[in-house]
């Protein structure tokens, strides 16, 4: 299957990595993330070209990794700086890749593509993962399942009726008002719901649980597979400045054809110091991603055996455009990069 290269994926949780020496398997390649001494985080291969033992397996020295298995060491460009045997002659191609990372906003993002075009500003905004006025829980996950189908769980919400009705079941959701709105290399799906009931993951913090509500659900997506979500619930009539609101932050990265990790996290701005409200965060990401998303998704992948939904020719509905638009986008720019091989193909913020 052929990924997208020249633009950004999330690799990792800053938190995650420090100075051990940590593996993942991104796009199908080996890649081992670690903290030098003075904190940056940085990313090489991790093969070694000798007998492509894994380096994680080795140690750190310094700032340098010591294979484990023959002691040849690399630095952060990939290159070998040390062969302790015989003449101690380093052979020209005894270097691994090295891959640009930028840490931002908690996130370590690592480009896979042509080093060269790795630009900064193309990526996404998450800001709000550092906002101070939100409380933000999250974590990753591997999912047996290839990562567009992950985006479609993303871009198709109705499922949200259905998969995870004991707590986000809204009667009007299935008629609501439903927008799609490319913005260059971006996408929205914009859903709003007028004076309705709130879902049960919002009523425990609302002071009359039966009132109306107006509820909006909102995703935007930037190729490859990074989702900003904002789902809310206002008294009706109010701005929505005014509800209580979550950004929801799902981000996918290939680990392999069928295989994915998968970022996530939810940005509250209510009970920012509650740690009631921290459990039952904890509580519906573990009901809803790992519990219904992650089984759901992985029986569909196994169902399939392949990775290319459209050769099944699947039957569409309207709740699909979203997630048929994003297909298509990304197939035009996998294209695209194929074809020319020289300019950077990314999604620029909007």
């Amino acid at each position: 299957m052929a990924f997208l290269r020249n633009t950004w994926y999330v690799g990792a949780w800053g938190r995650e990595i420090n100075r051990e020496l940590t593996p993942r398997m991104l796009l199908g390649e080996p890649v081992l993330f670690y903290r030098k001494e003075n904190g940056q985080a940085t990313a090489i291969g991790n093969r070694c070209p000798h007998r492509f033992a894994p380096l994680h397996l080795g140690k750190l020295v310094g700032d340098v990794v010591e294979c484990g298995y023959h002691g040849l060491k690399f630095d952060c460009a990939g290159i070998c700086v040390d062969n302790p045997h015989g003449d101690h002659k380093i052979p020209s191609a005894a270097r691994v890749k090295a891959y640009p990372l930028v840490e931002q906003h908690g996130l370590i993002w690592i480009w896979m593509g042509q080093p060269e075009l790795a630009d900064p500003a193309a990526i996404p905004d998450y800001s709000h993962l550092v906002d101070p006025k939100l409380r933000t829980i999250g974590d990753v996950m591997l999912q047996k399942s290839n990562y567009e189908l992950v985006v479609d769980n993303l871009m198709d919400l109705t499922h949200v009726n259905y998969l995870h009705s004991p707590y986000q079941k809204n009667d009007d959701f299935l008629a609501a008002k439903h927008d799609v709105v490319q913005k260059g290399r971006t996408l929205d799906s914009l859903r709003s719901i007028p004076s309705t009931l709130a879902p049960q993951s919002f009523t425990p913090f609302l002071d009359d649980p039966s009132a109306p509500v107006d509820y909006w659900l909102n995703i935007r997506w930037y190729a490859p597979g990074a989702c900003h979500l904002e789902v809310g619930v206002v008294p009706v009539g109010r701005s929505r400045s005014e509800g209580i609101r979550r950004q929801g932050t799902h981000i996918v990265t290939p680990e392999t054809d069928t295989t994915t990790h998968y970022f996530y996290a939810s940005s509250r701005n209510y009970l920012i110091d509650d740690p009631k409200a921290d459990l039952e965060t904890r509580n519906w990401q573990q009901l809803g991603f790992h519990e219904q998303d992650k089984p759901m998704l992985e029986a569909v992948q196994q169902m399939m055996g392949t990775t290319d939904l459209d050769s099944l020719k699947p039957v569409l509905l309207s709740s699909d455009a979203a997630a048929v638009r994003v297909r298509r986008m990304m197939k035009e720019l996998i294209q695209a990069e194929t074809q020319t091989q020289v300019k950077p193909i990314f999604v620029l913020n909007q």
